[in-house]
């Protein structure tokens, strides 16, 4: 393949209409702020690989027919969050997928195969999507009430727990949740499976936001391997800031191997969900890694907390009762006038918008909201 030819010239009219989109797409990133994606790391040095139809089909740690995939590329990936999940050494797998989503759909199919009479249990903070995998999954489930800070209510989820003690739990820990960025502490499930004496359960961690810099975080928050999670969803799409949603996806090697299959067309296994896959995200995630490096991906959570901070307070000294959990990137607070929403893209529900200060949002671009709500006349609490 010539990957030099061009394609035939567009007429000036579809240009101009191009050229108003990216234009746009500039103006409206500038004011962005309600939801976690990062802009700060560039992919355009890929640019070349956009002329090849690269399909990461199958098990990217089997051989596999077709040779334009970046196989090599995801098994590096994966690795790398498999030690910071701090997986076990000789038990753990995990593909590049779609997004957290599709990880989250991954950790529940497991299970529901590992456990096939078990019962989910799931905050009411979790994801909108959690309850569509489960009618995807046709999987028994309860909803646990959440804390005010959105937190997994732990009394709820015992007593559930001891209602239903005839059926194994699969318990869905929020490793951050939509609105409030709240993290449920797999230790203290775990603990409580101890204390109810039930052996059979499997843990799932959605972790789509906080899963990328967990790993960097002092104290690190209970949600990985190491503290009991049997499966575990990243966004890369988050954090690392790829142009286009995708995820990894990591869990137990021996949960694993009860859904791999054989197929012969594409001469290999298939333990994925899709089979056919991006094989463009995971060069992608190889490049933030090994571009950034360790000391640039926690030195980007260090600036981004440290504007979470400022924006906590900048939006206090306004007269606005804002706040965020510990160590969050997500500063809540009372919903501002709908035009003010509109313009920043602020994330709305239940009469609370939050600000994400993922890594390239600037004390510039918060002070520009800031003073946006004061003149809007300020939040339901001023």
């Amino acid at each position: 393949m010539d990957t030099q030819t061009a394609l035939p010239l567009l007429s000036a009219a579809d240009q101009e209409r191009v050229q108003e989109l990216l234009d746009q797409f500039r103006r409206d990133a500038d004011v962005e702020l309600g939801y976690p994606v990062a802009f700060d790391v560039d992919y355009r040095v890929l640019a070349d690989f956009l002329g090849f139809n690269l399909n990461n089909v199958g098990d990217p740690f089997r051989p596999v027919s077709f040779q334009l995939n970046t196989h090599e590329f995801e098994r590096e990936v994966v690795r790398f969050f498999a030690t910071k999940t701090r997986a076990p050494e000789d038990d753990w797998w995990g593909y590049v997928t779609n997004g957290s989503t599709e990880g989250n759909l991954y950790g529940l199919y497991l299970a529901r195969e590992s456990l096939p009479d078990g019962i989910v249990y799931f905050s009411q903070d979790s994801h909108y999507s959690v309850r569509k995998n489960l009618h995807f999954l046709n999987m028994r489930h309860i909803m646990i009430r959440s804390q005010q800070n959105g937190q997994m209510d732990y009394d709820d989820l015992r007593e559930s727990l001891c209602i239903r003690r005839d059926a194994p739990p699969i318990v869905f820990a929020n490793i951050g949740t939509t609105m409030k960025e709240a993290r449920d502490d797999v230790g203290v499930i775990r603990s409580i499976l101890a204390d109810l004496a039930l052996d059979k359960y499997y843990i799932h961690s959605d972790a789509a936001l906080c899963g990328g810099y967990a790993p960097y975080l002092d104290p690190r928050p209970s949600w990985d391997f190491a503290d009991g999670a049997d499966s575990i969803a990243i966004s890369g799409h988050k954090f690392f800031g790829t142009p286009m949603p995708c995820g990894i996806a990591l869990a137990r090697r021996q949960n694993v191997e009860r859904i791999g299959r054989a197929v012969a067309y594409i001469g290999t296994v298939d333990t994925t969900v899709t089979g056919s896959r991006n094989g463009l995200t995971p060069l992608m995630l190889w490049y933030a890694i090994h571009s950034l490096g360790d000391k640039g991906l926690k030195a980007r959570i260090t600036r981004a907390l440290e504007t979470a901070a400022y924006t906590e307070a900048r939006l206090r000294d306004a007269g606005i009762m804002a706040w965020r959990n510990p160590q969050a990137l997500t500063v809540v607070f009372p919903s501002p006038e709908r035009a003010v929403c509109d313009k920043w893209q602020l994330a709305t529900n239940d009469g609370i918008s939050h600000v994400i200060c993922m890594p390239h949002v600037t004390h510039a671009q918060i002070d520009r909201l800031v003073a946006d709500i004061k003149r809007s006349g300020g939040s339901a609490s001023t």
